[in-house]
């Protein structure tokens, strides 16, 4: 449930953000399944136990089973309320010393402006993470934009729609905006 949603039925924020980390389990379940039956290997892990379902997310464990080539699907964001999936998006990558942070939306990068309102908004391929917090641009909240600042972690944005995205990506392939450390203009 989206925080707009919560609020304007009047339901409390922490149990909206509960309720919104229940349902990232179950689209984690659901793409667990789809992986598994092209021959993936994957682990689901929650930040909220429930052994029936998933393993608990224990860092070391989630690192043992990247060693095994598995892939892992982190779900129920930090466990905490008021903490966004953003935010746990990026303590995890941290924690995983992951290479980049990706962060599949609904367009294909990071614009100037909403380009699904305005036609002449301004797609930039690189910014740097200051960048991208002076200039108030929506990559993801301030806190996780700062950590990954902190701790040096590059963020990939790009389309969830764009067909062959993620693929592309994983071939090294130019997709999406970067934001990182050393970016002196946005281009």
């Amino acid at each position: 449930m989206a925080r707009a949603d919560a609020a304007a039925t009047g339901i409390d924020r922490g149990t909206a953000d509960y309720v919104g980390m229940l349902a990232t389990v179950m689209n984690s379940l659901v793409m667990q399944d789809a992986m598994e039956k092209v021959g993936i290997s994957t682990r689901v892990q929650t930040a909220i136990e429930m052994p029936p379902v998933a393993e608990p997310f224990i860092r070391r464990r989630a690192v043992r089973h990247l060693e095994k080539g598995r892939v892992v699907i982190l779900a129920a964001g930090s466990g905490n309320p008021f903490f966004t999936t953003d935010t746990a998006a990026a303590l995890r990558a941290v924690e995983l010393n992951a290479q980049v942070l990706l962060k599949a939306t609904k367009v294909d990068g990071i614009y100037d402006d909403d380009p699904m309102r305005n036609p002449h908004a301004r797609r930039f391929s690189n910014l740097s993470y200051m960048q991208a917090l002076n200039m108030g641009l929506k990559v993801m909240d301030s806190t996780a934009l700062s950590l990954c600042k902190d701790n040096n972690m590059p963020i990939l944005v790009f389309s969830l729609h764009q067909t062959g995205a993620l693929e592309a990506i994983m071939h090294g392939e130019k997709c999406g905006t970067l934001v990182s450390t050393d970016v002196k203009e946005p281009v």
